[in-house]
């Protein structure tokens, strides 16, 4: 299952039935679980922990040093869960004091041409369309997709079962459940359609659509919002969620489109 054309450290841990293709160079203090295969020229540096049945495909690099000029060599990890598949050229960074890892979970796709940069927080079941380009610090939900181009500033926030159009730069937070498109990014209404695809009722969409009406389009500021949301709307999780997403963002959510910060209105 190892070819004899690659390099692993004596001290990397590996299952017995990894698959590992030639010309692969895997460092010391490296643990990779049952089932995984990685293809040839992918570099794994020390602080990796792999999961079980993952895909890695020619080219990858995992857990090289943060691009961080902060970073003083702590010791640091990135772990990646089970069933994940890593496309070619992919790189994902270790992290730094911050974090002490990065983190990509289980059963996500991560398409050519990824970046993740150091302490970012990765949901399960998470999409990556190509060249996505994810900063530092950054916390992405489970459930989400992003488009291919995509560009994620530092510390952004990105809610769970959310969609993000290709050719993002999402440089305010993203609230759960629902889609961000256009330029400037912007509130394009729920995530109707991924909700279905995994299980949510119509009577549950409709509650989260009812949610963002008072957010977006009720003609109050966010203060506000939330206040009426809080006293006056019926009490759910996914209202008590959303909440306290939209209470803890330190970039600020993004807005609806308009003419005042885009070309055309927008519809839900």
């Amino acid at each position: 299952m190892i070819h004899p054309h690659t390099y692993i450290h004596p001290n990397a841990r590996l299952a017995t039935n990894v698959k590992v293709d030639p010309f692969t160079v895997i460092h010391q203090d490296v643990e990779i679980g049952d089932g995984t295969w990685i293809g040839s020229n992918v570099t794994i540096m020390e602080g990796a922990r792999i999961g079980k049945n993952c895909r890695i495909f020619p080219g990858a690099v995992i857990a090289a040093i943060p691009q961080d000029l902060k970073f003083q060599g702590e010791y640091s990890q990135v772990v990646i869960g089970d069933n994940t598949t890593i496309r070619e050229f992919v790189t994902i960074n270790r992290g730094t004091a911050d974090r002490d890892k990065t983190v990509i979970g289980s059963n996500c796709l991560i398409m050519a041409y990824c970046h993740f940069a150091h302490d970012c927080i990765v949901g399960d079941n998470c999409i990556f369309s190509n060249n996505t380009q994810v900063a530092g610090h950054v916390t992405i939900g489970e459930w989400s997709i992003l488009g291919g181009m995509c560009a994620v500033h530092q510390f952004v926030q990105i809610g769970k079962h959310s969609f993000c159009s290709g050719g993002s730069l999402v440089s305010k937070d993203v609230p759960p459940y629902i889609k961000a498109a256009r330029n400037p990014l912007s509130y394009a209404g729920v995530n109707s359609i991924g909700l279905k695809r995994r299980g949510f009722t119509v009577e549950k969409i409709n509650h989260i659509l009812d949610i963002y009406r008072v957010l977006y389009n009720k003609g109050l500021n966010t203060t506000q919002a939330l206040e009426y949301l809080e006293e006056d709307f019926p009490a759910s999780d996914e209202r008590d969620e959303i909440v306290t997403f939209i209470r803890e963002s330190q970039r600020g959510i993004i807005k609806r489109f308009s003419k005042t910060n885009g070309d055309e209105g927008i519809v839900d």
